[in-house]
C-alpha cells in the first residue's frame, strides 16, 4: 500500500465496504456523493486496484477490496491511536501568562477554579512574540497578548479569542511632575521619552504598539535596551535609569513609582488568549470559558469613550 495514502480515502473505502451504499455511505461521512465516489476513484489509482463492483441496482466489493479492507482498518485504528497519543488529555497543559499580576494570570486562576481536576502548569514570558515560537515548537500550549503585532506568517498558526481590552497606563517616578494627576493626557507626555520594550526581541508586539500611540504626539521611544528578567531587575533597571514606563493598568507594583491611565484618547491595548491551532485539551476548554466568564462578570470588552486602539487591531476585531 503506498505510504502517502491519505486516510480520508481509506475511511472512504471502509465506509462504502460496511454500507454498500455510496449515498448512506455520504452521508456517514458528512460528505458529498460525488465527493466519495471521486476519493474511491482516487484511491483505486493509488492502489492499482478496483475495489467495488457498481450497477445501477447494487454496490459489492471485489475479491481484491475484500483482501485490502482489513488492512485498510488497521491502518485507521493506527491513526485514531495516534491521534489519541497526541492528544493527552492527562498532561499538563502550559500557560504562559507573563506575570501572576496580569489578566492572563486571572484567567489561569478562574480556570484553575473550573476544572480542578486538570493540570495547569505557569510559565512566565516576558512577550507574545517571544512566546509564539514556543507554541509553534509545541514547547508551550497557550499564551496571552496582543495578536496584532505578530507577523501575519507566524498567526496564521495560532488560534486566539479577544479576552480584554485593557486600558493603557503610564509609570511614573514618584516624582515626576504628572505624578500626582489623577489621570495623564496623552498631550501632557509630549517631550517625554518613556521605554517599551524597545531591543527585547520577546516584546516587539509592545514596541509596535507604543510606536503606534507615540505617533505625531511628540513621545519618545526610549533606545533599545537588553531584555529585563524578573520584577527585582525591572524594578532595579527602571529605576536607576529614571524611566517612565508605558504599561497597563494591570501592572506589577514598583516602590518608589505610581501608575496613572492614559487619557484623551483612552488607548486600549487588547489582549488576547492565543493557542496553537488544532491544539485540542480540556484545559484550553477551561481556558476559553474562564475568560468568557471573567469578561461578561467585568466588562472587559466595553470601551470607554473616547477610546483608542491602532487600526491594526481593529481589523484583527473585525475579523474575529
Amino acid at each position: 500500500m503506498p505510504r502517502d495514502t491519505d486516510p480520508r480515502l481509506l475511511r472512504a473505502f471502509v465506509a462504502v465496504a460496511d454500507e454498500l451504499h455510496f449515498t448512506r455511505a455520504a452521508a456517514r461521512l458528512f460528505t458529498a456523493q460525488q465527493a466519495l465516489s471521486r476519493d474511491i476513484r482516487r484511491l483505486e489509482e493509488r492502489l492499482g486496484a478496483v475495489l467495488f463492483v457498481r450497477t445501477t441496482r447494487r454496490v459489492a466489493l471485489t475479491a481484491e477490496g475484500e483482501r485490502l479492507l482489513p488492512y485498510a482498518r488497521r491502518v485507521l485504528a493506527a491513526h485514531e491511536e495516534l491521534a489519541a497519543a497526541a492528544a493527552r488529555d492527562d498532561r499538563p497543559l502550559l500557560v504562559d501568562i507573563g506575570v501572576w499580576i496580569s489578566t492572563g494570570g486571572q484567567v489561569l486562576d478562574e480556570a484553575r477554579r473550573l476544572a480542578p481536576g486538570t493540570e495547569f502548569v505557569a510559565r512566565f514570558h516576558s512577550g507574545l512574540t517571544g512566546a509564539a515560537g514556543q507554541l509553534a515548537a509545541g514547547r508551550l500550549d497557550v499564551s496571552f497578548g496582543r495578536v496584532a503585532g505578530l507577523p501575519p506568517e507566524v498567526l496564521a498558526g495560532l488560534g486566539h479569542r479577544l479576552v480584554r481590552l485593557e486600558r493603557v497606563a503610564v509609570l511614573l517616578p514618584g516624582d515626576h511632575r504628572l505624578a500626582r494627576l489623577p489621570a495623564v493626557p496623552l498631550d501632557a507626555l509630549a517631550g517625554e521619552t518613556l521605554y517599551a520594550g524597545a531591543g527585547n526581541e520577546e516584546t516587539t508586539e509592545w514596541t509596535d504598539y507604543a510606536r503606534r500611540l507615540f505617533a505625531g504626539r511628540g513621545i519618545g521611544l526610549a533606545a533599545p535596551f537588553p531584555k529585563i528578567e524578573g520584577e527585582a531587575e525591572f524594578t532595579r533597571v527602571v529605576r536607576g535609569r529614571g524611566w517612565s514606563v508605558l504599561a497597563s493598568e494591570v501592572f506589577i507594583g514598583v516602590p518608589g513609582m505610581v501608575l496613572r491611565p492614559l487619557t484623551d484618547p483612552v488607548p486600549l491595548s487588547p489582549v488576547s488568549v492565543v493557542w496553537r491551532r488544532g491544539l485540542r485539551h480540556p484545559g484550553l476548554d477551561a481556558l476559553l470559558t474562564a475568560a468568557r466568564r471573567l469578561g461578561e462578570e467585568n466588562h472587559w470588552s466595553q470601551r470607554p469613550r473616547g477610546a483608542w486602539l491602532p487600526e491594526a487591531d481593529e481589523q484583527v476585531i473585525r475579523a474575529h
